[in-house]
């Protein structure tokens, strides 16, 4: 087929996709590391897990490459630690075979989800150890390191020191009853399993647990705090941190731990799995046998895993002034990721690549509730496959609900209106009708515009006031996404969607224009492909396969995302077959995953609930009336009211998600609410009345 393309310098996006031969960094361009926090290997992820640090940071690396940024990501999975001793005990196998296993997990759950990273390695490779034990060593030279003997748990019963996680108790702080060793799941402190109130071994919960002393080496936080702390100050305004982090927006620092003063860290533990600590030929020190603290070893996975990918992982790691790294995690991470992992980078005395911009996330709820492995609620790792819903789906609705400054709601019949009535009768309507029009009318062959290739102008006597808006949303969207707004940024995309049907609309595009005025109709063909064209770019970082489609469709090379809209697929141009890129969900399928996912009393032994059948103790009849309840689906062109409407509806929802989330719960909250789902219904009721009269 014949391609016509625009090729001038920066139309074409020349960053390749994840995982093939990423670029090395390069001075006078822009240079972006990206890291999402590393999953435990110890379980399988769940969609909360996947929006909060390994999707998130997806979206931003194949933004960035839309940009032509040298651009690298980097993931893998957790291994080392307690928790995988855990599992592996509560599994019966060793702690390398639950690794095995859990890792190819974690890479078949993410290729199915798009996630595309350069390289998802392991901090059980050799090149951790190596990298680990020479911090370590660095940091015992830098007179950073001091011995300290302290009490620690005593089983009497194994008999052996227990490690943090094969303990658990009463918080001290809070009093919540199942607190590990290492951290409390109720307020989030970490803490150190000696100050458990009434503990018990995990491995036998009849065993007398008591406390023995341990020698241990810890780093002297204290120490590094000064400069940690002027750290803090320059990476935080120069990287504009997400907001739930160490620091607020007057520069105040807020983090308890900094404001108390740092104390010294634990950095080994009596562990068989680990990486060895590193001890002199007379081991004055007596850490013989022992091995790096989890809690140490985990972010020196980013470099490792870097150097596991390529023997040029210096030029990444040690390059601050060329490399920008941006991290992506939940909101329990950023302690981590903002005091503790930077001061070792600090201690260790060599010029690292530091955090330049930090991005958190809230959680993700299920349905009222959280997600449940040991009761089945909640959608974890492949079962989202199981769906039928395709992974740019999911990606869609994920993405669109990610909960940046509050925790944010899973719902099923959200999800399926996200797809119907945005994707299906929106985005996908307005390509689809476009290159139908082209392929029938045309026989796929774009027709002269008029428009020379290169810039639209904004002055153009029938289209200025449409160009105008398009170049005004373009901005809109570079700048969320360069601040990392990934939910707004895909929220301007949809607009921009909007605006290309209701040009359709205005313009009149059918058969009678193209035969009463041909130019003007080849006009508006050529500019609604090449909007078409530059949403390919748009939607590329958060549905790669679809913009994969529309590639197709359009026989196009991939586009670089664009400052302004221009003319750039050209006169003679033969496009592909064009093809519907969305399918309708019915809204009664609602109910379906509901009695698939919604959890069974008695824990992960229990079976699942038949997707096919209604959930246990509900009629058809019933779910029959609750799905005839669901909002109008319309699968014909849209009026622009109704399409600006369904934008409000979607944005209104998320208003409503994040403030049901808010805890604690007040009367002032409860009022927020009802006002926000008021205008919800209303919003909906008008709707459901343009729609019926579009």
């Amino acid at each position: 087929m014949t391609q016509k393309i625009r090729t001038d310098e920066g139309v074409l996006r020349v960053i390749p996709d994840p995982g093939q031969a990423a670029p090395l960094p390069k001075v006078g361009e822009k240079n972006v590391l990206i890291t999402s926090a590393l999953p435990y290997c110890n379980n399988v992820p769940h969609l909360g897990n996947i929006i909060g640090s390994t999707l998130s940071a997806d979206v931003f690396s194949r933004y960035s490459r839309t940009r032509n940024w040298r651009t690298l990501y980097v993931c893998g999975t957790d291994e080392y630690g307690t928790a995988t001793e855990t599992q592996a005990l509560k599994e019966g196998i060793s702690p390398k075979e639950l690794c095995d296993k859990y890792n190819i997990l974690h890479k078949d759950t993410y290729k199915w989800f798009d996630i595309g990273f350069d390289f998802f390695g392991r901090t059980s490779a050799p090149q951790h150890t190596e990298i680990a034990q020479e911090i370590y060593t660095n940091l015992g030279k830098n007179n950073l390191l001091e011995k300290q003997e302290r009490e620690q748990t005593y089983c009497e019963g194994c008999p052996k020191f227990l490690a943090d996680r094969y303990v658990e108790g009463i918080c001290p702080h809070c009093g919540y009853e199942d607190a590990r060793g290492d951290q409390c799941d109720g307020c989030s402190r970490t803490l150190d399993a000696i100050d458990l109130i009434k503990p018990r071994c995990l491995v036998n919960k009849t065993h007398k647990v008591t406390t023995k002393t341990s020698a241990h080496m810890y780093l002297k936080l204290d120490k590094i705090q000064p400069k940690t702390e002027e750290w803090i100050r320059q990476s935080w305004k120069a990287g504009k941190w997400s907001a739930n982090a160490v620091i607020n927006a007057e520069g105040e620092l807020v983090d308890a731990r900094l404001k108390n003063g740092l104390l010294p860290t634990p950095l080994t533990r009596d562990l068989k799995w680990g990486v060895p600590v590193p001890v002199d030929g007379d081991d004055e020190f007596g850490m013989k046998g022992k091995v790096l603290y989890v809690w140490f070893d985990a972010p020196i996975g980013y470099p490792s895993i870097t150097a596991n990918y390529t023997p040029e992982w210096k030029q990444w790691w040690f390059n601050p002034e060329n490399v920008d790294l941006y991290q992506f995690m939940g909101k329990d991470n950023v302690y981590f990721h903002t005091v503790y992992w930077p001061s070792v980078q600090i201690g260790d005395g060599r010029n690292w690549t530091k955090l330049h911009h930090l991005s958190t996330t809230e959680y993700l709820n299920y349905e009222g509730g959280k997600f449940s492995k040991s009761r089945n609620r909640g959608v974890f790792g492949p079962a989202a496959k199981d769906t039928g819903i395709p992974a740019s789906v999911w990606r869609y609705y994920l993405l669109s609900t990610r909960p940046e400054t509050a925790d944010a709601m899973f719902s099923w019949s959200d999800c399926i209106i996200a797809n119907n009535n945005v994707l299906l009768n929106n985005f996908g309507n307005f390509i689809n009708r476009t290159l139908k029009f082209v392929s029938s009318q045309y026989n796929s062959v774009i027709p002269d515009s008029g428009d020379a290739p290169g810039l639209l102008s904004p002055n153009d006597p029938a289209d200025g006031e449409f160009i105008t808006t398009v170049n005004g949303l373009l901005k809109d969207y570079i700048d969320a996404m360069d601040s990392v707004k990934i939910r707004l940024g895909l929220q301007t995309v949809m607009l921009i969607s909007i605006q290309g049907n209701h040009y359709l609309q205005s313009s009149g595009l059918n058969k009678a224009l193209m035969t009463d005025n041909p130019q003007r109709c080849a006009q508006v063909v050529s500019r609604a492909v090449n909007l078409i064209y530059t949403l390919s770019a748009l939607i590329y970082p958060f549905m790669p396969a679809t913009s994969d489609d529309i590639l197709a469709q359009l026989n196009a090379p991939a586009r670089a995302v664009p400052e302004v809209l221009s003319n750039d697929i050209l006169a003679g141009h033969t496009i592909g077959k064009p093809e519907h890129l969305f399918k309708k969900i019915e809204e009664s399928m609602a109910e379906v995953y509901r009695a698939k996912f919604g959890g069974i009393e008695g824990g992960s032994d229990a079976p699942s609930a038949d997707p096919l059948k209604t959930a246990p103790g509900q009629s058809k009849k019933k779910a029959g009336k609750k799905a005839a309840a669901a909002p109008v689906v319309h699968d014909g062109p849209k009026s622009e009211e109704a399409l600006v409407l369904e934008a409000k509806v979607a944005e209104q929802g998320q208003v409503v998600r994040e403030l049901k989330a808010q805890t604690p719960k007040t009367a002032e909250l409860d009022g927020q609410i009802k006002a926000a789902v008021d205008v919800l219904k209303q919003l909906k009721g008008e709707l459901d009345v343009a729609l019926k009269s579009s």
